[in-house]
């Protein structure tokens, strides 16, 4: 359904939503009075122009439309549309300032009270209340209840009682408004012609009775013949009225003169729908026996089931279902009741239609089913009664799992009970879905990871899930946000502590790239058999290197120029090590990284680096051959033992010294042979 909005004219381009409504959610009503009219003064003030100003100091929804007060001393007159009046305010308010002000803007508080607001030249904002207008003897006569007055009036000669408010209001009008029975029966039996007049806005008498649920008005009214078709500007008939106030005495009323059950109004909407929104199962009864179409849909192609399933009034749903309404009712954007049931964690809705065969695996337009968005929503009774409906392979079908759903809501007990009843640890995102991602994501554990969800994650791991399928590894991220947890937790269940990323392609491993500055997460990556030989192997050496951040055709013309043969296609670790974001750490990083390697030549760059600290030249020289024969042994043996052995070394019958020193847990000057 389109999202209803609070919008001013006057201010072009100012339309608030529901969700952006809540910033003023915290004003009162004087406030929010006050800031339209400092906008629309300041928009009256550019424009030059008469301009129109609705100010309501509440959202009002559509079915509880603003009363028309009782006091007639404040409302003379119907509820109007307030307009910006000439740039001069009314001569008494002048007067009474003794001051020549600017902009004036009439308008109506929440409470019906007409107010006037207008700028004083020296910028000061005024409001006060409007000067009352003169009632007609009739319309006083109507406001106090003297039908004997209003008789009187009736027999006087002539018809200036006749003449509309500006408004389009007739005396008849005023008393079908304000429930004066007696008065408009004077009025009808005077005139008998006003009986189906018509406000501006298309509002008869009977339309105006009932709206304020003035029975005997509206009997009245038909007693006369009034006519039950007729449509007021949105429109709505007299009988969608009744509907929309609830009053099943007025609804029985309209159908025994003969009100028809079908019409719809601007958006669609006939008298079924709006009593069922409102939960008037007495109603929704009256209406069908009437002959109400329990099929009718709105604009939006929403039905009256799909209405009660959406609003979560499980007594209605159930009366339209007894009597033969389709439980697979679908909206116009493919949405049916069981997943608006589930989107809105109506719990008991959801029931009723699995109970009454609901079709749980039938997609809306986005290609979700409902049990994708229960798991979205973490609904776990929900998501409990959808899993036996939900065919898994509808759900590979739509190209994204509820795990994923859950996961990346941080649905911990609805991915735990997801996984329980079988669903795939290793379901991956479509082409279509993951492109909607910058990183591409495709798996279940992904999202975990990257919400550091470390529960998720474990739970998923246990389960089976694969740590190698993204196209950016998990255990990136991870290093990427420098949670150790989670690292540890990857790196136990198997992830490639080697893994590159397509787009940024690099001649030594990611995951050194993301963790230069937490030495002691390159030191466990390194113990658990992240390659360090390859940050050594650079492509120019001791030759000239190319200043850092040129092009890549740039650096090809220098390395034809120094006559280097080897192609350079990605970055290399001396780059990276030189950027100014890392480059004063390089002497340390280096030095974890020489602990895991034999005989290396340190590139000119490297070498630079070590030479701009005096401390740093204890560095260098332990990276000048030879290498000592104890850390040429244990880097043979661990290459020998290969990374999935070395996880398990303390379990080899090895000395504990030995197991300390291949894991380079001890400093080697304390290591003795025995």
């Amino acid at each position: 359904m389109a999202a209803a909005s609070v919008s001013m004219p006057g201010a072009p381009g100012l339309s608030l939503g529901f969700d952006d409504y809540s910033l003023y959610s915290n004003l009162s009503d004087d406030d929010l009075m006050q800031l339209a009219i400092e906008r629309s003064l300041s928009d009256a003030h550019t424009a030059g122009s008469t301009l129109e100003l609705n100010i309501t100091p509440m959202v009002q929804n559509r079915t509880n439309p603003p009363a028309r007060p009782l006091n007639p001393a404040l409302q003379p007159n119907p509820p109007m549309a307030p307009q910006l009046c000439s740039h001069n305010p009314p001569a008494n308010v002048l007067n009474s300032r003794n001051a020549l002000d600017g902009d004036v803007s009439h308008f109506i508080t929440g409470n019906g009270k007409r107010m006037v607001g207008y700028r004083r030249y020296d910028g000061t904002l005024q409001v006060a209340p409007e000067p009352e207008e003169e009632l007609q003897p009739i319309i006083k006569a109507i406001y106090d209840g003297d039908a004997a007055a209003v008789r009187e009036i009736v027999k006087q000669p002539g018809n200036s009682w006749l003449v509309a408010s500006k408004h389009g209001w007739l005396p008849l009008h005023e008393a079908a408004y304000f429930g004066q029975t007696q008065c408009l029966r004077i009025l009808l039996v005077a005139q008998p012609g006003m009986l189906n007049k018509r406000t501006l806005k298309d509002q008869t008498a009977l339309i105006l009775a009932v709206g304020r649920d003035h029975v005997d008005c509206v009997e009245a009214l038909l007693e006369r013949g009034a006519d039950t078709e007729v449509m007021n500007q949105n429109r709505e008939t007299a009988l969608y009225k009744a509907c929309e106030r609830e009053n099943a005495a007025i609804v029985a009323t309209l159908l025994n003169h003969g009100a028809t059950v079908n019409k719809q109004c601007i958006q669609g909407w006939t008298a079924l729908h709006e009593a069922v929104s409102h939960h008037s199962v007495e109603i929704c009864e009256m209406l069908v026996k009437a002959g109400a179409k329990l099929s009718a849909t709105n604009i939006y192609g929403i039905s009256p089931v799909f209405t009660a399933a959406q609003s979560g009034r499980v007594e209605t749903l159930g009366f339209l279902l007894k009597n033969g309404a389709d439980v697979n009712s679908q909206a116009a954007d493919g949405a049916t009741a069981l997943y608006e049931a589930a989107k809105n964690s109506h719990e008991d809705v959801v029931e009723l239609l699995i109970s009454r065969g609901a079709d749980a695996n039938r997609p809306g337009k986005t290609g979700l089913l409902p049990l994708h968005i229960a798991a979205q929503r973490g609904t776990d009774g929900i998501v409990s009664m959808l899993i036996p409906s939900t065919s898994k392979a509808r759900v590979r079908r739509t190209g994204i799992s509820p795990l994923h759903l859950a996961a990346e809501r941080n649905r911990d007990e609805t991915l735990e009970a997801l996984i329980e009843a079988g669903f795939d640890v290793n379901a991956e995102l479509s082409l279509e879905r993951s492109k909607m991602f910058e990183d591409r994501r495709t798996t279940v554990l992904y999202f975990a990871v990257i919400n550091n969800n470390i529960e998720a994650a474990t739970m998923l791991l246990e389960a089976g899930a694969n740590p190698n399928l993204d196209t950016f590894n998990p255990l990136l991220v991870a290093v990427r946000q420098g949670c150790i947890r989670t690292v540890t937790l990857l790196v136990d269940y198997g992830a490639n502590v080697n893994a590159y990323i397509p787009t940024i392609p690099t001649s030594f491993p990611a995951a050194i790239m993301f963790c230069m500055k937490y030495l002691s997460m390159l030191k466990y990556l390194m113990d658990n058999g992240c390659d360090a030989l390859s940050c050594f192997d650079c492509v120019y050496g001791n030759d000239q290197h190319p200043p850092i951040k040129t092009l890549r055709s740039e650096r090809d013309d220098l390395r034809h120029r120094t006559g280097t043969s080897a192609p350079i296609t990605c970055l290399q670790f001396c780059e990276m090590i030189s950027t100014p974001a890392v480059c004063r750490w390089a002497g340390p990083i280096i030095d974890v990284l020489l602990d895991y390697v034999g005989h290396v030549k340190l590139c000119s760059r490297l070498l630079e680096h070590l030479d701009s600290y005096p401390d740093w030249q204890v560095i260098k020289e332990k990276a000048v051959p030879p290498r000592s024969l104890m850390q040429l042994c244990r880097v043979s043996i661990r290459q020998q033992l290969g990374v999935n052995r070395l996880k398990l070394i303390h379990t080899l019958p090895l000395p504990g010294r030995l197991v300390k020193y291949m894991n380079h847990e001890e400093r080697t000057q304390d290591f003795a042979l025995e």
